[in-house]
């Protein structure tokens, strides 16, 4: 009861004042399930530091060195005789070819092996194979992380995005999309560990999932411990080693949560608290990260006080970035924050996604949060609470939005408002979101029939409620070019890039209006520029010929 009162306190504190009255940011208390093992008096309560606590993200990319680096062990193996369990080779089963076409090996005469006489190994890793592919994990997959499309993005992998993702747009780079969420491939995974409970001894699926583990086959070393935790499931070192498998695939918050069950069977388990610690610490939650060290006997040393420590620093000085509106400082100290372990902090990635856009440097925003490790909607309402998760879609919300994806920001915004209804500025934005992507399809419908003055004016509408969006300034400016308005059409593409340097067509917009005007050294600067990005585009290669032949002509004749 002393842990959940500390971590109680821990997401309580500085969250309200980083983020002002909105409460947007406020995270519901998730104790480690109910943990009622007494813990020593002189333990009753964890020690208070102020944090800033949250909330997809969704944290920085784990790159192969990153996971490497927070990759933990396995339990040790129990039985000292027993070194390393043999696979036999399975044979293959009837099915394996399909059309009835045999494999190589057996084109002359090929049996048809029944079930029953494969091998249990071979069975075995037969049915990790078929969860594998049900659960879209093949190949190394990292968990439920961001992915391209429905999968990953860097290294990371989501059963995914965000909890929240987001659809590709034209012009724009691929995101990643709306996730599925993690509960839905429950039922597989039990199937599996069912159908193996009754033939094997759970310490021999610990000891395989541990060699896989050691071997960096995580996928299988996960399905093999949720088969010993399916056989056995008080067992709390079959959940510890879940948790380090989970760790390494980049789900952080089932590590978590396997983590806790861990410490509720076994209160004085060491490696699960040094883990919890551990995990905490990537998440931002120092308080939860020290108390848990402390607990973690031999496991932990001075170097993880000082890290935590060091995290903590520097989110004191998020702290009073925001509470001075000074932007530039808290972009610098998130970003300290991150590099000092807190990788996984997604209230650290909106914060510094948040003063971005406060800065006016949209596309640096987008980045940010691009950065931010991805669960799935589930998984982040458990953990951060509905109200905590709102307040992280309200930040991607602005984000989708600042950049032109109303579709994901409608999104992001709508689902906001279901987890927290009685929020202001979830309604706000909300408002915002819908007013300006009214007014952006009102626009293209006018532009679509050619009546540009009216579709200019539609445009304007929706930067009444946001000045600064990029693409409503672009397709402003593509109206007053077709109306020939053609020096108002160079200062809404300039206020677009000036906001998101590399949007390529507010640039081509602004490099055709400087050749119609005879700028010629100007538009040849930005044809140039789109020539390095987009080397193939035959609009900018004859724009940029163009442009440098008239620019000869010009400077010969000032030569005569």
């Amino acid at each position: 009861m002393a842990e959940n009162q500390a971590e109680k306190r821990s997401r309580r504190g500085l969250l309200g004042f980083v983020f002002g009255r909105r409460g947007l940011w406020s995270k519901k208390c998730t104790a480690d399930n109910g943990n009622k093992t007494p813990m020593r008096s002189s333990n009753a309560s964890a020690p208070c530091t102020s944090n800033i606590q949250f909330t997809k993200s969704p944290g920085n990319e784990l790159n192969s060195k990153k996971l490497q680096e927070y990759k933990v062990s396995p339990e040790p193996i129990q039985n000292q005789n027993q070194t390393q369990i043999q696979r036999p080779i399975s044979k293959p089963l009837s099915n394996q070819y399909p059309n009835n076409n045999p494999g190589p090996v057996q084109q002359q005469a090929r049996k048809v092996v029944p079930r029953e006489s494969i091998g249990l190994s071979g069975e075995l890793e037969s049915m990790i194979m078929d969860n594998q592919k049900a659960k879209g994990m093949m190949f190394g997959n990292l968990g439920n992380l961001k992915q391209p499309g429905t999968t990953a993005v860097g290294n990371q992998t989501t059963v995914q995005n965000s909890g929240y993702g987001r659809k590709t747009m034209e012009g724009e780079r691929q995101t990643p999309v709306r996730p599925i969420s993690v509960s839905n491939n429950q039922d597989q995974s039990g199937s599996l560990c069912r159908a193996i409970s009754t033939r094997m001894d759970p310490e021999t699926l610990k000891i395989m999932g541990n060699e896989d583990y050691k071997n960096g086959n995580f996928v299988e070393a996960l399905a093999l411990y949720d088969a010993a935790i399916a056989i056995d499931p008080k067992k709390a070192a079959y959940r510890s080693n879940k948790s380090a498998a989970l760790t390494a695939l980049g789900r952080i918050l089932e590590a978590v949560f396997e983590c806790r069950e861990a410490i509720r069977m076994e209160p004085h388990y060491h490696r699960a608290h040094h883990r919890l610690a551990n995990l905490y610490l990537r998440l931002g939650e120092v308080e939860n990260s020290i108390y848990h060290i402390k607990r973690s006997g031999p496991e932990a040393d001075q170097e993880d006080i000082l890290k935590a420590k060091t995290v903590q620093m520097h989110l004191n000085k998020c702290t009073e970035a925001k509470r001075l509106r000074d932007w530039n400082n808290l972009i610098k100290e998130t970003k300290n924050t991150i590099a000092s372990g807190a990788d996984a902090a997604t209230q650290v990635y909106a914060l510094q996604a948040e003063a971005f856009l406060k800065s006016y440097r949209h596309q640096e925003a987008d980045d940010a949060l691009s950065r931010c490790p991805v669960f799935d909607v589930e998984m982040n309402t458990k953990y951060y609470g509905p109200i905590g998760y709102a307040g992280f879609l309200v930040v991607w919300a602005q984000v989708h939005m600042s950049l032109g994806r109303f579709g994901e920001a409608v999104e992001a915004i709508q689902l906001a408002a279901k987890l927290d209804r009685n929020n202001r500025e979830v309604s706000m934005v909300l408002r915002r979101v819908q007013a300006v992507t009214a007014a952006r399809s009102k626009g293209n419908d006018f532009f679509k029939t050619g009546r540009f003055q009216e579709a200019s004016a539609a445009y304007g509408e929706g930067l009444d409620h946001d000045s600064r969006n990029s693409v409503l300034l672009c397709n402003r400016a593509a109206c007053l070019f077709k109306m020939g308005q053609f020096d108002r059409a160079i200062g809404d593409s300039t206020a677009a890039l000036s906001v998101r340097p590399a949007y390529a067509k507010a640039r081509l917009r602004r490099a055709d209006c400087n050749a119609k005007l005879g700028n010629w050294e100007l538009a040849v600067g930005d044809y140039e520029i789109l020539r390095k990005e987009t080397p193939e585009d035959d609009q900018v290669i004859r724009g940029l010929m163009e442009a440098q032949n008239h620019l000869v002509k010009r400077r010969g004749h000032e030569n005569l």
